[in-house]
């Protein structure tokens, strides 16, 4: 490692111990900018990037709320309000069993950079619950959601802290949080975004992250003049991002063989059609089941307690959480032909699987930049919120695409290596990282 990233990595430890998670992202992004900043003392000088690594504000506590039994639950609730230079603090809530300071704090952390390579008008912001939506009632999930935003009111706002989904929270959750939110601050405002298209939600918006990541990889694959005509594809997770990246993939021509959940993963060498696609959403949206039905009912081979990634394929998609790719999963995609990996999640490569990535000259867009697309839209749904307007699924698709394209753009530029090489990490991380420290720089440094 680099003397002056260890150095550098050594502060945060100090200040953020047992955050594993939080200095894996510090990390990987600070290998790529200090380097950058050396060269460019400005940043260096105002401590941008250690000002980066600090949230502004660190908002915890407690939820009481009353289960079906009459029983009193209480969870942990929390806000990451990590920077707001460039605009109110945005990123999703996720409630989740494994919820803690350390996950949070290494999405809000990332989504600084990545709500600044959309060049839309966001800060970075992350929070959430260990509360688990999975097995609970609808009753029991409006009454946990109505408690938490009792207390998150007091510190969210339209021009503020905008929440969205992510990890356990879709629509329903939303639409729990939205209401109580209205309910108490007596207003009707873009708060939240992710909501249901009758009270000011976005066409597109879930199908954003994972069409998103698919667009990401289309213009990468450009870069070598190919396309996704005939590819074959491996998937991971089979909620929001997995479904939509799968059809995305679909209409561009490719063949997605995989999907999985928590407990396996299946492969269909035939590939996962339209019409398997619905079974699908069917399945995980509304019956709230697991992946192992579709083997049941389509024929195909079942892995229990496994990952896809030593499926054959060209391309790889992973939509389902962080460190989902270890070093040895990594090494396997690339001896069996795959030479594109395009992040639907957060994270889901370890470093080591990274360096493998890159060793390998594989086209490789990490979360920050091929995971953008869903921020993006939430974005645009908070544009069309403020304009009071609703933009046609067509129009909002067609600013997505373009978006990703503007994002792989900006990759190109800070990451293309003297020999032609596309560092695509390098190339977010700077890219993400220069918007925000030249917002901040202008807006002084106390």
């Amino acid at each position: 490692m680099d003397p002056r990233v260890e150095q550098f990595m050594a502060q945060i430890i100090a200040k953020n111990a047992h955050e594993n998670e939080f200095h894996q992202a510090v990390q990987e992004v600070a290998e790529s900018l200090i380097p950058y900043i050396e060269e460019n003392p400005k940043y260096k000088h105002a401590k941008v990037l250690e000002r980066i690594a600090e949230p502004e504000r660190v908002i915890l506590f407690r939820v009481p709320w009353l289960d079906d039994k009459g029983e009193i639950q209480i969870n942990k609730g929390y806000r990451i309000e990590m920077n707001s230079a460039i605009g109110p603090y945005k990123g999703g809530m996720r409630f989740h069993p494994t919820v803690n300071l350390s996950i949070l704090k290494f999405l809000a952390f990332e989504q600084v950079l990545k709500n600044s390579l959309t060049t839309l008008p966001m800060g970075g912001g992350k929070g959430g619950s260990d509360f688990d939506p999975k097995g609970k009632s609808d009753n029991e999930v409006m009454r946990f959601c109505q408690s938490l935003m009792t207390e998150l009111c007091k510190h969210i706002g339209a021009n503020t802290d905008v929440p969205a989904g992510d990890i356990g929270v879709g629509g329903r959750e939303i639409g729990y949080m939205f209401g109580q939110y209205k309910r108490i601050r007596n207003e009707f405002v873009g708060v939240l975004t992710g909501k249901g298209r009758e009270y000011g939600g976005s066409l597109i918006r879930p199908e954003a992250t994972g069409y998103g990541a698919v667009y990401f990889a289309e213009e990468m694959l450009k870069t070598r003049g190919d396309s996704f005509e005939g590819k074959v594809v491996t998937v991971s997770g089979s909620g929001n991002v997995a479904q939509f990246a799968t059809e995305k993939v679909n209409q561009l021509g490719g063949k997605v063989v995989t999907l999985s959940d928590s407990a396996g993963y299946i492969h269909d060498p035939n590939g996962i059609d339209a019409e398997k696609l619905a079974y699908v959403m069917d399945l995980k949206n509304v019956k709230r089941g697991r992946i192992k039905e579709y083997a049941d009912k389509f024929g195909c081979e079942y892995y229990e307690g496994k990952r896809p990634w030593e499926i054959k394929c060209e391309v790889a998609l992973p939509c389902a959480t962080q460190n989902e790719i270890n070093e040895e999963d990594a090494k396997t995609l690339v001896s069996n032909g795959c030479f594109v990996v395009s992040e639907g999640a957060n994270m889901p490569s370890v470093p080591e699987a990274v360096e493998v990535y890159i060793e390998n000259k594989i086209l490789y867009g990490p979360g920050k930049a091929a995971n953008a697309g869903g921020v993006a839209v939430s974005g645009l749904e908070m544009s069309q919120n403020s304009l009071r307007l609703s933009w046609t699924r067509e129009e909002v698709d067609q600013r997505l695409h373009q978006i990703m394209k503007d994002i792989h753009a900006t990759c190109e530029k800070y990451g293309k290596d003297s020999d032609g090489f596309i560092n695509y990490v390098n190339g977010a991380n700077i890219g993400g990282f220069v918007k925000v420290a030249e917002a901040m720089l202008a807006q002084g440094a106390v």
